[in-house]
């Protein structure tokens, strides 16, 4: 049986919203903002640090990081940074972090590469939305980006995502072989909840036939 959902998206494509959609259709925990929290505090981040850096520019490795750790980054630019602090610690402490969640069942974990820490757990089922750019650029317009922003945000985000894929698991963001199931977000978030929930069913499904 399935016990935690990774939901990997495009920034835009209302990945956020169908995450917390699917949480509350299952009566599951989210571990969105929920597990950025988590880490703020095993790497011992606080309100001050946030308000320090609030203006530097951000080094490489900590953008990497932050596309994948702030689930809730889209629509929401003011959303807390965590410290600077050595990449491989962050990376070590964002598995960690990742792997307990799924231990405890009944979650859906949004982003930080999700799919890939927990490519070995037969319970897991993981699905990525994706959206045409037209769809992302007008949903974060709606937020109150400017399209300029939007377009910019669009392309920027998803080619860190695919670096931190890249640097630390030696493979393209999206790798296809890593999703049970990849869904266009333009038929509407409630329909696009309801077919990872009828997948999941008959993932279920198959599995317990293998079985027996």
């Amino acid at each position: 049986m399935i016990k935690v959902i990774t939901l990997e998206r495009e920034y835009g494509s209302g990945g956020a919203l169908i995450a917390r959609k699917l949480a509350e259709r299952l009566g599951w925990k989210l571990w969105d903002q929920l597990l950025t929290d988590e880490l703020a505090r095993s790497m011992k981040c606080g309100h001050e640090d946030v308000q320090r850096r609030e203006e530097r520019r951000d080094p490489l490795y900590y953008r990497l990081f932050k596309s994948f750790m702030l689930g809730s980054f889209e629509g929401n630019p003011n959303a807390p940074r965590m410290q600077f602090l050595d990449a491989d610690c962050l990376f070590t402490a964002t598995r960690d972090l990742v792997k307990q969640a799924a231990e405890a069942g009944n979650g859906v974990i949004l982003g930080r590469g999700g799919a890939y820490f927990l490519a070995e757990r037969d319970d897991a089922y993981h699905v990525f939305v994706y959206a045409p750019a037209e769809d992302k650029v007008r949903r974060l317009q709606e937020s109150g980006m400017s399209a300029a922003e939007a377009k910019d945000l669009v392309r920027s985000v998803d080619a860190e995502r695919a670096a931190f894929i890249k640097k630390y698991f030696d493979l393209d963001w999206p790798t296809l072989s890593r999703y049970h199931l990849m869904i266009n977000s333009r038929i509407g978030e409630d329909a696009v909840v309801s077919t990872i929930l009828k997948g999941i069913a008959v993932f279920e499904k198959r599995y317990s036939l293998r079985r027996h």
